[in-house]
């Protein structure tokens, strides 16, 4: 049964932006800024206190699932 929030296209593609940025992270205010929040709310991202967003374990988890269609 599918119990995950769904997440638009444009809030994969941050995700999936996320995991190629790697741990420099992603800045605040740049136009997928409302995904980026959407990400965090759901716990798949976290913003670092210098702003930048970073994945999160579950993020990892998430994107490889959904993004590259890998079991986690």
């Amino acid at each position: 049964m599918w119990n995950e929030p769904y997440l638009e296209t444009c809030c994969r593609s941050a995700l999936h932006r996320l995991t190629l940025v790697g741990r420099p992270g992603r800045p605040d205010g740049l136009k997928d800024g409302p995904c980026l929040a959407r990400l965090r709310g759901m716990g798949l991202a976290q913003q670092r206190a210098d702003g930048r967003y970073e994945l999160t374990e579950a993020g990892t988890a998430r994107h490889a699932r959904e993004v590259l269609k890998r079991s986690a």
